[in-house]
Order: C-alpha cells, then sequence, then structure tokens
C-alpha cells in the first residue's frame, strides 16, 4: 500500500482542498476559518475540514478519493487530524456511515450548539442526516 503521509493545510494551500472536491464532483467546500487537513500520497487524497464552533469543532468535508476507499485513509485522516483538538467533536452524516464514525469514537444523539442543531433540522428536511460526536480531551501528564 502507498505511503499517506497526513498534513494540515498551509492558507496558502487552501484552494487545493476545493481543487480535489471539485475533481471528484464532490458538493463537500473548504471553508476558510476551519483547519483543513489532507492525505496526500503523489496527490492529494482526501480531505476533511474542523470548523471552531461554540464549545468545540464541528467535522465537515471528510471524503476520499473513490480509488483510495477501504484503506483506512479517512479513519487515519480524523485521527491525525483530531490528534489536535480538544473539546467535542460533532459531524452530520447519513444514517448508512454510522458504523463507521461508531468504529472511529463517535457516539449518535449528542447535545448540539443551537447553531448546529438548527442546521440539522434544515438538512433534514430534504435528506436523511444524523448527528454524532465525540469528546476530546487534553491528554493526562504524567506526575513527576
Amino acid at each position: 500500500m502507498p505511503n499517506t503521509q497526513y498534513t494540515r493545510l498551509a492558507e496558502p494551500q487552501w484552494p487545493l482542498l476545493n481543487k480535489f472536491y471539485r475533481a471528484h464532483q464532490s458538493p463537500m467546500k473548504a471553508v476558510r476559518e476551519a483547519q483543513l487537513w489532507v492525505g496526500k500520497r503523489d496527490e492529494i487524497i482526501a480531505g476533511l475540514c474542523l470548523r471552531p464552533m461554540e464549545g468545540g469543532f464541528w467535522l465537515t468535508g471528510l471524503f476520499v478519493d473513490p480509488a483510495c476507499r477501504a484503506q483506512g485513509v479517512a479513519a487515519n485522516l480524523m485521527a491525525h487530524a483530531l490528534q489536535q483538538v480538544e473539546g467535542p467533536v460533532w459531524l452530520f452524516c447519513h444514517p448508512d456511515l454510522r458504523g463507521f464514525y461508531e468504529r472511529n469514537g463517535f457516539s449518535t444523539g449528542p447535545l448540539l450548539p443551537y447553531a448546529l442543531a438548527e442546521r440539522l433540522a434544515r438538512y433534514a428536511r430534504s435528506k436523511p442526516m444524523i448527528a454524532m460526536a465525540m469528546e476530546r480531551r487534553a491528554p493526562a501528564l504524567d506526575a513527576i
């Protein structure tokens, strides 16, 4: 399996993530106020956005090149990105993806910030959508 590097994009590289999404006809969009993370081999093969929200982060835009799926890329990309944050991380997904996110530490039925609860209600009017969350805590320091 090819070596994959997982990195946070520097601001001048942000357009590369939208170019990746467009190349795969994905409706995902990178947002400026988010942390943008990618998986790269020779080129970007996966991306996600971690958008700061009141009290935590909203994970959006997780997309893996179809040719690179079922290789652990999405799980590894999330693990690298989430290592850097503390507090709850929320996401919305199709119910069919529930098992994938549960295997990666998320659970259903979270308490959502008002802005996300409103957004979920709007999204759910036109497509099946569930909310999930994971609590991220800072690593404990060993006593000296």
